[in-house]
């Protein structure tokens, strides 16, 4: 937890820089190397460094920094440079305002997965009001973020995340315990293999990249985020099938599915969760306008249950 303020650390070098300055500095190495927000994560990762907040950093800017500081902030900014994501340097990422502990065996939440969070809450809401009791599963549950983002907007909620990775869930259950959400709960596996229904909604995020498209992602994902959370087979849908097959056992009657699309994909997921004996809904976009969440229901014939 970065601190408001830190004690001041004189320093004997006339020329030694300012808090400023090596904000400065930094932020146009990374420039040079072509990262795309070198001001924000200049001033994180000197703020990490020196235990401040972003007041903190404005209010001592002038200050000049000692030797052991600027040793400190150089070695994080050199792993920067090497294009190592900044909230896996800090080890945290905030997502739905939640402030979120990382590993090496979770992704990095984006910000465009919040869909999968609005179009949830707003599945939810179409069927009844948040207050009611409900059963919720995330498959693939990596840091927790999805159903902890759900948490804490559903009161009587309970969750559970799976995931293949017992790293992942070890993190998942931090995460859960630090935030004080009680009603989570989770479970090694694959997809839903231990899980027995019905829920109210089923929610992934699941591995999308088509194999061969991995070596031309950018560094910060194809180098550190976990390849078992990218890979989606040959075409990027081995997952989305597993999950169709999976989903209509899992879903309540009134229940939906919802999970986060990559580019392009919209069409040939909800074919596949069609195909299982699902109602596919138009696919909600990110706020980059990209198709991001689809949302699946149980086919209705006639008024009744297919």
């Amino acid at each position: 937890m970065l601190r408001p303020a830190a004690a001041v650390v004189l320093s004997d070098d006339a020329n030694a820089p300012t808090i400023a300055e090596a904000r400065r500095a930094w932020a146009g190495k990374f420039r040079a190397r072509g990262i795309e927000s070198p001001e924000l994560d200049a001033r994180i990762l000197i703020g990490h460094a020196l235990s401040l907040d972003h007041a903190g950093l404005a209010s001592a800017s002038a200050r000049k920094l000692g030797a052991g500081e600027n040793s400190a902030i150089a070695a994080l900014a050199q792993r920067r440079l090497a294009r190592e994501p900044v909230a896996r340097i800090v080890g945290t990422k905030e997502f739905w305002g939640l402030l979120l502990r990382l590993n090496a065996e979770t992704l990095v939440p984006r910000p465009e997965t919040e869909t999968i969070v609005e179009a949830a809450l707003a599945a939810i809401e179409r069927s009844g009001s948040r207050t009611r009791r409900l059963r919720i599963a995330d498959l693939g549950t990596g840091s927790g973020a999805i159903l902890l983002a759900l948490l804490t907007e559903l009161p009587r909620a309970f969750g559970v995340g799976t995931d293949a990775s017992s790293g992942a869930l070890v993190i998942a259950r931090d995460n859960a315990r630090r935030l004080g959400l009680t009603s989570a709960a989770y479970v090694a596996c694959d997809i839903a293999a231990a899980l027995l229904g019905p829920f109210d909604i089923v929610i992934s995020n699941p591995p999308y990249i088509a194999s061969r498209d991995i070596a031309a992602l950018p560094p910060e994902v194809r180098s550190f985020d976990p390849r078992g959370a990218l890979d989606g087979g040959a075409d990027g849908l081995d997952f989305y099938r597993a999950i169709a097959a999976a989903a209509p056992a899992l879903l309540a009657p009134d229940g939906a599915l919802v999970v986060e699309l990559g580019a392009g994909q919209s069409g040939a997921v909800a074919a596949l969760f069609a195909a299982a004996g699902l109602a596919p809904s138009a696919p909600r976009p990110d706020l980059n306008g990209v198709p991001r969440a689809l949302v699946a229901t149980r086919l209705q014939v006639n008024g009744h249950e297919a």
